[in-house]
């Protein structure tokens, strides 16, 4: 099998996010997705959730993964549950770590399980605007309408959503030159 191009989009508003996202990529290489490309870090306001949610922080992924969507599905699953998110939760609910699957290379996958594209991501800005930033030319398939099109046809403010802030927080790199 070749690898496909796959669209991962991390959220959370539980404890230090920051570093949560730090360690899930971290933890996404080593499952094998390979080639990993991070959009700045997003502040946004919580989306149909409950009064009071504090605010969520995003990012999205691109990467490359040799397996099938339901094995680097079942893989996120894990990643999430071992970074605190039980495994059966309510929607819309706060989060340590939420990892969404958006796009599996060009395949449309409609299982009870899993639904590839993800059915909000071409409508939330808080997907699409990180994802413009690392990959504007990416088609989403069922749609065929590439992620710079997409986010030029939103509204100036999504429905129910507001970008609050960007964070130029880039995912953490070992330094590795010598100390002196």
């Amino acid at each position: 099998m070749n690898a496909a191009t796959v669209v991962l989009a991390l959220g959370g508003n539980l404890g230090d996010v920051a570093a949560t996202f730090r360690q899930a990529l971290t933890a996404l290489s080593h499952s094998g997705l390979t080639g990993l490309r991070c959009s700045s870090f997003h502040r946004t306001a919580p989306v149909d959730c409950t009064p009071g949610t504090p605010d969520f922080l995003n990012a999205v992924v691109v990467g490359s993964w040799s397996g099938t969507a339901a094995e680097l599905h079942d893989a996120t699953r894990a990643l999430e549950e071992k970074f605190g998110r039980p495994a059966h939760h309510g929607h819309n609910t706060p989060r340590t770590l939420d990892i969404d699957l958006i796009l599996f290379g060009d395949a449309i996958i409609r299982t009870p399980t899993l639904t590839v594209p993800h059915r909000e991501a071409a409508r939330r800005r808080f997907v699409l605007e990180p994802l413009a930033e690392i990959a504007p030319e990416l088609v989403f398939p069922d749609l065929n309408q590439t992620v710079r099109e997409l986010l030029d046809a939103l509204p100036p403010t999504a429905p129910a959503e507001s970008l609050i802030t960007v964070i130029k927080i880039r995912p953490h790199r070992e330094d590795h030159r010598k100390q002196s």
